[in-house]
């Protein structure tokens, strides 16, 4: 593990990560893995179809990338979905492939003819759901998970126990299934699973601790955004020791969607000090390929996709942003597969003037011409509420200099 907050031409994070008092707080594993649940987790956005072509489209890139694990569907759910899945096993990707199952043997069954590596057994266990929705008490989800977990495991498949809506359990439902499981039916891991987004990070540690207390397993953290905190719990589970993240690419999922894949990846990588092969510069390609066949736009400034987080449009420290970005920036565009970019409007200066007619080529102005351009351009960027083309800048030059 790296722990260094500054690599040249790469990164240039705040080095208090990497304060040795920050550092003997965590309880950080050795590696962690990504598993990624675009292909259901993120179909599950309301709106959002993949076809067979797109699945195998995108798992793909996803291994391209660097994803550890695949989440390619859940086989039950229809026809197409178990022949996507059976479609992209035999890609032969780096990526190991799961899917997504109740606790039934039938959908194990599914899970094997489809030639997954593993799958995620889902349970109720939250108290809102475990007694509204169905009815069932925490004994009733163990009899039903007991058996399918064995088979799962007997036939060769690694088993993770989903017991979702945990971060809703009642504490002693929680203790009574995890220490039923173990006792009977222990599978290779178990989740964790803030299925609305509603723990703090600091309750996310607490429950990676206390639930690995309990069962002496790996432990795999699935969270949701609903108050924007979703790859903070995540990574705050894996300071506390969990192994494996879950995630979406672009950040889709129901409602206001999954921790998001590119962003764990940076975590990870960045300000954690993980040794990754991620190919972090794939990024924006997987990226437009999620949003093309999603149908739901990347927001400008969305973190580490958006197309505006290497644009500067203050004309202070322009000179950086393209020969020295990291005095700008966190991380050098490049190490995303971007570029910095000056852009113009109401917050430019005469730097900007200046540097934009230099990287158009176009005649240099004298301090009067460039004084009356920048007014023209702060009018212009005012009047349109947002910054100028390259089309409209040149328009506004040629007025002052024919």
């Amino acid at each position: 593990m790296r722990e260094s907050h500054f690599q040249e031409g790469k990164w240039w994070v705040s080095p208090y990560n990497f304060q040795p008092e920050v550092r003997e707080s965590l309880l950080l594993p050795p590696s962690v893995q990504i598993h990624d649940a675009t292909l259901r987790d993120g179909e599950q956005t309301p709106g959002v179809v993949f076809s067979i072509d797109d699945k195998i489209r995108i798992a793909s890139k996803l291994s391209e990338v660097g994803v550890d694990r695949i989440e390619a569907g859940m086989p039950a759910v229809s026809p197409q979905d178990a022949e996507a899945i059976k479609e992209i096993t035999k890609l032969g990707l780096k990526s190991k492939i799961f899917t997504f199952a109740r606790a039934m043997k039938q959908d194990i069954d599914m899970a094997l003819e489809c030639g997954a590596d593993g799958v995620i057994i889902e349970v109720p266990i939250g108290y809102p759901k475990l007694v509204t929705q169905f009815g069932w008490t925490w004994e009733d989800v163990f009899k039903k998970s007991r058996d399918v977990i064995n088979y799962a495991r007997e036939q060769g498949l690694y088993a993770v126990f989903f017991p979702y809506d945990t971060t809703r359990a009642r504490r002693e439902d929680l203790e009574n299934l995890c220490k039923g499981i173990m006792n009977e039916s222990p599978p290779d891991s178990i989740g964790i699973v803030d299925t609305m987004g509603c723990a703090t990070p600091e309750a996310i540690k607490y429950m990676v601790g206390w639930v690995k207390g309990m069962t002496g397993l790996p432990i795999e953290i699935h969270t949701h955004n609903d108050f924007g905190m979703g790859v903070a719990t995540e990574l705050a589970a894996v300071a506390a020791g969990a192994e494996v993240v879950h995630s979406c690419a672009n950040g889709l999922g129901e409602r206001t969607g999954n921790a998001a894949l590119e962003e764990l990846m940076l975590g990870l990588h960045l300000l954690y000090g993980y040794d990754t092969e991620y190919k972090m510069d794939k990024l924006p390609e997987l990226a437009s390929l999620i949003s093309e066949l999603s149908n739901i736009p990347i927001a400008r400034n969305k973190p580490v996709l958006g197309h505006g987080n290497f644009i500067r449009e203050s004309g202070i420290g322009i000179q950086y942003v393209m020969h020295d970005p990291m005095v700008m920036f966190g991380t050098h565009p490049a190490l995303t597969g971007r570029v910095g970019e000056v852009v113009l409007g109401k917050k430019s200066g005469k730097a900007s003037i200046t540097y934009k007619v230099g990287e158009l080529g176009l005649s240099e102005l004298n301090d009067e011409q460039n004084a009356a351009l920048l007014q023209k351009v702060k009018d212009a960027g005012i009047a349109k509420r947002d910054f100028l083309t390259d089309e409209e800048f040149l328009a506004l030059y040629n007025t002052v200099r024919p």
